[in-house]
């Protein structure tokens, strides 16, 4: 008994040095046992819903101009009003791990003539990697800054006027189409692309006007974390067989005093064939050819953000973008300017709750009465939340 002890004892130790000498050769001794986790496998189709509520009480107050920015020179006319924004609702289905389809309407549309508007975002993407994405259906095609992120998490009241008109002539805001983007590194430096062919006459129409919309977007990313970034966009096609063209220059930066104090610059810069004001005019009305209907637009948007980081009070802004456009700049010039300062307090991160007060300020070259150019103030209260 007493040597089976030993024989026991011996073996069990031989076995231990056997086991730490494996260990010590070893580059790295955990990689000597082996542990099989099976990852939890991926179930398709998963959805995300999402939605935005904004409501806005407006008044006007200034040379008879109704809260639609229309001027009256006698009757009655609304000064003042309560309305519901927007009131959109969002679903992004991923049908595998590449393939999403998107989803987004605003049902507030349903209180004017809702034949063309309600569904805004229509459309399939396909991801391959993040230097290629395919996309095909109603979108936003990328020119300029504002095709880039969604109207609610804008640091002024809305778009600027640069962006419906640019919208109105098929190069921005929802079109009917497909494109690609993606990002590239250049050295240090990110490159993003965007690349698309629509038809060019909005959202929800049925058929484009004999022609297609090319444009692309181009953006460099030198410092993400002040948000430095440089840009450009073109776009060229063809509308009722005859050319028309659009560019535009763009640049962001952020200036950081403090860990909550900071201030974001965001300008651009855009001239463009206005042939829907060319081809709304009747022939004999037309002063000259669709080259020289040009439009002109540039606006600078700085904010200034404080961070308070409370669970209901997450930050304030305080925000005044100016902005010049001039539709027919070589014709008819008649240039608008616009003001607006305004402060918004964010109650939930990143505006899911965010109410924004202040005044839109028009000025106008020339002042046409009974129309909607003409010199106007138009106060503003908007409450917004948010669910993305």
């Amino acid at each position: 008994m007493y040597h089976k002890g030993i024989i026991a004892i011996v073996t069990i130790a031989l076995s231990v040095n056997c086991l730490c000498a494996q260990n010590a050769f070893s580059d790295n001794p955990a990689d000597t046992v082996h542990h099989h986790i099976e990852e939890p496998e991926e179930t398709y189709p998963k959805f995300k819903v999402g939605g935005l509520f904004q409501a806005r009480y407006l008044y006007s107050k200034k040379n008879n101009v109704d809260v639609e920015g229309l001027q009256h020179s006698d009757g009655e006319f609304v000064t003042n009003t309560y309305e519901i924004k927007r009131m959109r609702v969002s679903m992004n289905a991923s049908l595998t791990k590449n393939l999403s389809v998107v989803t987004l309407v605003n049902l507030a549309d349903f209180r004017q003539d809702p034949k063309t508007r309600v569904l805004e975002n229509a459309y399939a993407q396909y991801n391959v990697n993040r230097y290629l994405k395919y996309q095909v259906g109603q979108f936003r095609p990328a020119f300029g800054i504002e095709d880039s992120h969604p109207v609610d998490v804008v640091k002024s009241i809305d778009f600027s006027n640069g962006y419906y008109l640019l919208g109105s002539n098929g190069w921005q805001s929802f079109q009917v189409g497909a494109g690609i983007s993606g990002s590239v590194d250049l050295g240090k430096v990110p490159l993003n692309y965007s690349a698309s062919m629509t038809n060019g006459n909005g959202k929800n129409k049925i058929a484009d006007n004999n022609g297609k919309h090319y444009s692309s977007r181009f953006w460099f990313e030198f410092d993400p974390k002040r948000k430095l970034t440089l840009g450009f966009s073109t776009g060229f096609g063809t509308e009722h067989q005859q050319n028309v063209h659009a560019v535009g220059l763009e640049g962001t930066y952020r200036l950081i005093f403090t860990d909550k104090l900071s201030i974001q610059f965001q300008a651009e810069a855009v001239q463009a064939i206005n042939h829907s004001l060319y081809f709304s005019l009747a022939e004999d009305m037309r002063q000259g050819p669709l080259k020289d209907y040009v439009l002109r637009d540039v606006y600078i948007l700085p904010n200034l953000r404080y961070v308070i980081g409370k669970k209901h009070l997450q930050a304030v802004d305080f925000s005044c973008r100016y902005e010049y456009l001039d539709a027919n700049y070589k014709i008819d010039s008649n240039p608008r300017q616009t003001l607006v300062p305004m402060a918004s307090v964010e109650f939930l991160k990143d505006y899911g709750a965010r109410l924004q007060f202040g005044i839109q300020i028009d000025n106008y070259k020339k002042n046409i009465p009974n129309t909607k150019t003409y010199d106007a103030n138009l106060y503003f209260l908007q409450f917004q939340c948010r669910l993305q």
